[in-house]
């Protein structure tokens, strides 16, 4: 459980990085998700966070207030999910996207992933560092080939955009996800 946990850490830290380099004004840019703003890709990131801690925890997740301050909205999702992870049964079965999974699978595949290809989303909005950890893009872009007409589901991705000649693996994931680089 140690090496889903530390990857689940990894990507929480460095998304958290970026929530906490994100300048005030800059919760109302646009973000690469067209429906989204700065703060609805850390509202959504939370609010997942939140569930999924909540699902482990047998209790009911309380979600991001619109009115909350992002930043400590997302401060609360992060210590609920550490917490969870720490004091959990991750072998417990949650609700997924894909029907009920072990909390461990959700944590090391869904909740890492969508962390990480949020990251390069909330830096992008915000003229954040756009740099991912090249081990979990390298884990999450493995384990999503495979996947790939499952997740061009509406809600889930958009379709893949082609990256260009001799992209890198970061390009090439984000390109994969429907991300323009």
């Amino acid at each position: 459980m140690s090496e889903i946990t530390d990857r689940v850490d990894l990507a929480v830290s460095g998304f958290d990085a970026r929530v906490q380099a994100a300048p005030t004004d800059a919760w109302g840019n646009q973000s690469p998700c067209t429906e989204w703003k700065a703060r609805d890709v850390v509202a959504h990131v939370a609010n997942f966070h939140l569930s999924v801690a909540a699902a482990i925890d047998g209790t009911e997740a309380v979600v991001v207030d619109p009115d909350e301050d992002i930043v400590a909205a997302w401060g609360r999702a992060k210590g609920a999910l550490s917490n969870s992870m720490a004091n959990g049964d991750l072998t417990k079965a949650v609700p997924s996207p894909f029907g009920p999974m072990p909390a461990a699978d959700v944590l090391g595949r869904l909740v890492t992933t969508d962390t990480l290809v949020h990251t390069w989303d909330l830096a992008r909005s915000v003229g954040g560092d756009e740099s991912l950890d090249s081990g979990l893009v390298e884990g999450a872009y493995s384990g999503l080939k495979p996947m790939d007409a499952m997740i061009r589901q509406p809600g889930v991705f958009d379709a893949k955009v082609e990256p260009p000649a001799g992209a890198d693996v970061q390009t090439e994931f984000l390109s994969f996800l429907g991300r323009t680089v």
